[in-house]
């Protein structure tokens, strides 16, 4: 962490990973399936990430896309995954699991945790979707969470700012409350400034042309909503760079 920032970038493959480290990330929270909000990564990206950066990488635990209430294989999934998330070198781990009401599912977190200790453990944008934050974050702390990713329960980190200070005000000091969700070289001196946060969360994505020369514009590989095939998004340096530049308060 420079000047009291720690910058972390949320990446799904080894070239964004490595651009992130390059740009002065401090951390990396390694996932899949971003245009879902972040799903588990696959074990061989994992391993391949760890060689080629030194930076600690936090592993997204989450099965599916969709809401965060787990059915009981569900859970199965997310624990063997946890398990081979600390096998293959990851430095922390990213869950979240709400109730059918909104609140913590304060069993079920309990029990990922003991599979996850002793590493560090971030809850992430679940905790958008709770029914209270501030009785929600007194859980997070008593149930022993690093870290919680917030968009203050709003669309962006810029427009729940408010709340996202009062998170931080109410933490004092334990649990680290992380704003995320479209932080962008416009807004980040506000958010920053306007939460008193000390850590940060962003993808600082570019979009790059595939570079496939034959293309078959008929056929889609997901669903209509999903990303094309013939566009890549990957971590820029230089927007990760300029991110941590205004961190620091020296761009």
């Amino acid at each position: 962490m420079d000047d009291g920032f720690l910058m972390e970038v949320c990446v799904d493959s080894v070239e964004s990973a490595v651009n992130a480290e390059r740009g002065g990330a401090g951390r990396i929270e390694l996932c899949a399936g971003l245009v879902e909000g972040g799903t588990t990564p696959s074990m061989g990206l994992l391993q391949v990430v760890k060689q080629c950066v030194r930076v600690p990488v936090f592993v997204m635990i989450r099965p599916r896309g969709g809401d965060f209430l787990y059915s009981d294989r569900e859970v199965e999934v997310m624990k063997a995954d946890i398990r081979l998330a600390k096998l293959h070198g990851a430095d922390g781990l990213v869950f979240g699991a709400l109730t059918e009401d909104g609140r913590i599912d304060t069993e079920l977190c309990t029990a990922l945790l003991a599979v996850c200790r002793p590493l560090p453990v971030t809850f992430h944008r679940a905790f958008d979707m709770v029914h209270d934050p501030l009785v929600a974050l007194e859980t997070l702390i008593s149930l022993g969470f690093e870290r919680v990713l917030t968009s203050g329960c709003d669309s962006s980190a810029l427009e729940g700012l408010s709340l996202i200070k009062r998170l931080a005000e109410q933490a004092k000091g334990r649990i680290v409350v992380v704003p995320g969700g479209g932080i962008t070289e416009r807004n980040l001196q506000r958010i920053l400034e306007g939460s008193t946060a000390s850590e940060f969360h962003c993808s600082a994505r570019s979009a790059r042309d595939s570079g496939m020369k034959f293309r078959n514009l008929n056929v889609a590989m997901g669903a209509s909503f999903s990303a094309p095939e013939y566009s890549i998004k990957v971590a820029d340096v230089a927007k990760v760079r300029t991110l941590n530049a205004i961190a620091k308060n020296i761009l």
